[in-house]
């Protein structure tokens, strides 16, 4: 059934007016920017609280099936709350990997018991997802992960380790990549897909300190982990097949996520806000010729960005290259917020060398925010990985 302006409306009114009732106050403590950052037990538990809420309110999943605990309704829906959730600037959601990645891909692929035992509880926070791709000796290399799953009766025993896995410490389930086999002819062909319980005996995440001095990251080790045989999502082998699936969702190149705000983004306009307050030579440094011309720069690439997905929808723009605009948003958005938080530190001037005293320029938020920016740039391939991915999937370039 087609969806009426008149709906699109009355749902636009009640989004908003909802989420500006609901923002939570300054709840006294640092909030993370994204799910890489909630390192501590106090800032996972007011988000998840937040997660929670959304949910039991109808904000999020609202595309998803009925049957399994969304909504059932037209994406527009979704779009829309989503589009509240920025406007009033509320936290993001947590669970980002269950939302963005897993849930899509047990949607797209999973059993209809898989989508009834996970997809709910992905909605309502109550299971926490984390990743087990990057390897420490492999990075970007996922195809030639060597963390082991060897058949054992029912139950697949895992060796080895992962590394980057964020909420490692309060996830439930780990999507999971691992070598079931080193025979085949190519080194994709003996990797397996996992939905494995975190809870196993002989799983354990270890956090790391990163360069704010915050957690946020883990490193997983196995040792003996005994995991079901039923979590393998998909055969024995064809985990490549599978992962790359998981990515186009994590790049958001393919949609069917289920909504919601994965990061509380510092904006463009926040960039000029800081642009008025700093100074140079005396003077606002908004007024400044060449920092003018920076700031038109970074604006009109934020603005592009933004306009982008409504761009593919107008054939005459995505005629020549039609995946462009979805292959590159990844690379595009973590690049562009890496340089705006550069270039807001610089025009701090020598306050820009200061982070955690008391004089620190808005007590060090863009200091923390360019430093965390890097998590962007590296997970979900870095950006050198997705630079190639553009040249040899969109502009068709060989690999050598």
């Amino acid at each position: 059934m087609s969806v009426t302006q008149a709906e699109i409306a009355e749902f636009e009114e009640q989004a908003d007016r909802w989420f500006a009732e609901h923002k939570p106050g300054n709840p006294g403590f640092i909030l993370p920017e994204t799910f890489m950052e909630v390192g501590t037990d106090q800032q996972f538990e007011f988000l998840r609280d937040w997660q929670q809420k959304v949910y039991e309110n109808g904000y999020v999943g609202m595309s998803w099936p009925k049957e399994y605990g969304g909504l059932g309704m037209d994406q527009v829906f979704q779009d829309i709350a989503t589009k509240a959730m920025a406007k009033h600037r509320v936290p993001f959601l947590p669970n980002t990997i269950g939302l963005n990645w897993a849930g899509p891909l047990i949607l797209a692929m999973g059993s209809e018991e898989e989508k009834r035992q996970y997809i709910k509880g992905i909605l309502s926070a109550e299971d926490i997802w984390c990743q087990g791709f990057s390897e420490p000796d492999h990075g970007s290399d996922l195809g030639s992960a060597q963390c082991k799953a060897v058949k054992d009766g029912d139950e697949y025993v895992i060796n080895g380790s992962k590394i980057w896995t964020s909420l490692g410490s309060y996830a439930k389930y780990m999507i999971l990549i691992a070598r079931t086999s080193t025979d085949g002819p190519n080194k994709y062909a003996g990797l397996s897909f996992f939905l494995a319980p975190m809870q196993a005996a002989g799983i354990e995440p270890r956090p790391i300190k990163k360069l704010t001095g915050e957690y946020g990251f883990c490193q997983t080790f196995f040792h003996d982990a005994r995991i079901p045989a039923s979590c393998m999502i998909g055969k024995e082998g064809e985990g490549w097949k599978v992962a790359m699936a998981t990515l186009m969702f994590e790049r958001g190149a393919v949609g069917g996520q289920a909504g919601g705000l994965s990061m509380m983004d510092l904006s463009i306009d926040d960039i000029v806000e800081l642009a008025r307050r700093a100074k140079r030579n005396g003077k606002p440094a908004i007024e400044d010729p060449h920092v003018r011309e920076q700031l038109v720069d970074l604006i009109t690439e934020a603005r592009g960005n933004s306009y982008m997905s409504a761009r593919t929808k107008v054939p005459a723009l995505a005629t020549d290259w039609p995946d462009a605009v979805s292959m590159s948003g990844k690379l595009r958005a973590t690049e562009l917020k890496r340089r705006m938080c550069q270039f807001a530190i610089s025009l701090q001037g020598a306050n820009g060398a200061r982070y955690v005293s008391s004089e620190a320029v808005d007590g060090g938020l863009w200091q923390r925010s360019y430093l965390n920016a890097f998590s962007g740039t590296i997970g979900g391939g870095t950006s050198q990985i997705q630079h190639n991915i553009i040249g040899e999937r969109v502009l068709g370039l060989p690999k050598s």
